[in-house]
């Protein structure tokens, strides 16, 4: 396994996290529900299982929304200044973590695999044309190198109930 950490925490510095490894994919999210939850124009999630990210400090809230899918989407934020750090989503449910980029000490060492829900995006957003943008989702198949995609398998069948 890779021996990569990266660290990151909330906006009061309260809640503090540590996730190891290289994430599993990289989404940048313009879907209106994004949209809704972030009060931005969209979000970055880094998806990894979820026995790879650590609490180191703070305390944590959960707050259930509906996911596109109408299955529950987590949002766990901390529970002093309410920031957003991950989302466990209904396809991968708690064993994968969707962390916010944005919340990473150094967000500039993460780029996006792919730009999902461009249909949703606003208008005067501008995508880089360097990064594969999707009118909806997309096929992780047919875009992760092999090592990734199995790890997706793996947490996904983890995900299925029995």
């Amino acid at each position: 396994m890779d021996e990569t950490t990266r660290h990151g925490g909330c906006t009061c510095g309260d809640a503090r996290y540590a996730v190891k490894g290289e994430p599993i994919f990289v989404n940048n999210c313009h879907c209106r529900q994004c949209q809704q939850q972030t009060g931005s124009t969209s979000v970055v999630n880094m998806f990894y299982e979820a026995d790879r990210l650590t609490l180191l400090s703070g305390e944590i809230s959960r707050h259930v929304v509906k996911a596109g899918s109408g299955g529950d989407h987590v949002i766990v934020r901390c529970a002093t200044c309410g920031s957003a750090l991950w989302s466990h989503y209904p396809r991968l449910g708690e064993h994968g973590a969707g962390i916010r980029v944005g919340t990473l000490d150094d967000p500039r060492s993460i780029r996006p695999d792919a730009v999902i829900y461009a249909a949703e995006k606003m208008d005067w957003v501008m995508l880089p044309p360097d990064i594969p943008a999707f009118p909806a989702q997309y096929s992780p198949a047919e875009l992760l190198p092999p090592e990734r995609f199995a790890r997706l398998k793996a947490l996904a069948a983890k995900a299925r109930p029995a």
